[in-house]
This record gives structure tokens, sequence and C-alpha cells, in this order.
């Protein structure tokens, strides 16, 4: 896999990566603590914001192990979304990565976290920026799921 540019200080929108963990028909997501956020006990696809010195899969692999004491291997790139938060641009880039439900080793920044069917998290209250990823993971893994 090519790695993934690294950020620079002129880059102009604060960059965030999701991992996309499928085991089967089943996808890995967590539901953040409540707190006094707007992402207070939503679902999302974990991952979390790119440091300035990092690459997307760096920035990944460090969310996970920090959120979960997961170690995941970086498979590819989904593509990205652009939303704003707090009258600033974002992107929010999404990657498919492996990981096994035993990987899960503990829930840092969530209270619970589930391998469940794309059509179920649909339905679910999902961060709005993970919401926008829903159209690029359904595409992703259809084109997977013919090719089997």
């Amino acid at each position: 896999m090519t790695s993934s540019k690294k950020r620079g200080p002129v880059d102009s929108f604060q960059r965030s990566v999701a991992g996309i963990a499928a085991s089967g028909s089943l996808f890995f997501l967590a539901r953040r603590k409540q707190d006094d956020t707007e992402m207070s006990y939503r679902w999302e696809f974990p991952g979390g914001k790119v440091e300035e010195t990092e690459t997307d899969e760096e920035a990944l692999e460090r969310e996970f192990l920090e959120e979960f004491g997961a170690r995941i291997q970086v498979v590819r790139y989904l593509g990205e979304t652009m939303f704003a938060h707090r009258g600033r641009m974002r992107i929010l880039a999404a990657w498919e990565i492996r990981m096994q439900p035993k990987d899960v080793a503990m829930l840092n920044e969530h209270s619970e976290a589930a391998w469940l069917p794309f059509e179920s998290i649909t339905k679910m209250d999902l961060a709005d920026s993970d919401r926008s990823l829903l159209p690029l993971v359904q595409a992703a893994f259809s084109a997977l799921q013919q090719n089997m």
C-alpha cells in the first residue's frame, strides 16, 4: 500500500481519519462516552485527528492503540468527505482496516463497541461526519461482496 503524504503547516483543513473494519457482513463501531459535546453518546467509525507530522495510516494506528489498545493493519483508502465543524471546514478520510473482535482490549473514549450489519448502522445515531461516509463504505464493501 502506498503511504499517504505527511501533512504540512500550510494545510488549510483539519484532517481526521476513520477506520472501517469489516468482518464478513459486520462493521466495527463504537459509541462515545457521555459528555457535554455534540459527539456525546453517538456512534462512530473510530479514528481521530491526524497530527501535523503523521500520515493517515500512522494516525489510525495511534488512535486505535490509544482508544482500544488494539493493533490494526491499514488496508486501503476508501475516500473522504468534507464537513463544517465549529465554523471550520474539516476533512474526514475513510480507510479500510483489519482487526479482530478479540483485538479490543479496552474502551478508553467509548462506552461500548459493537460489530453490526450495515443496515443497522444506517438507522443509528451516528456522528454527522461519520454518516457522510456511509455511501463510501457501502460502495467499497458492496464491490468486494460481488467479487467473492
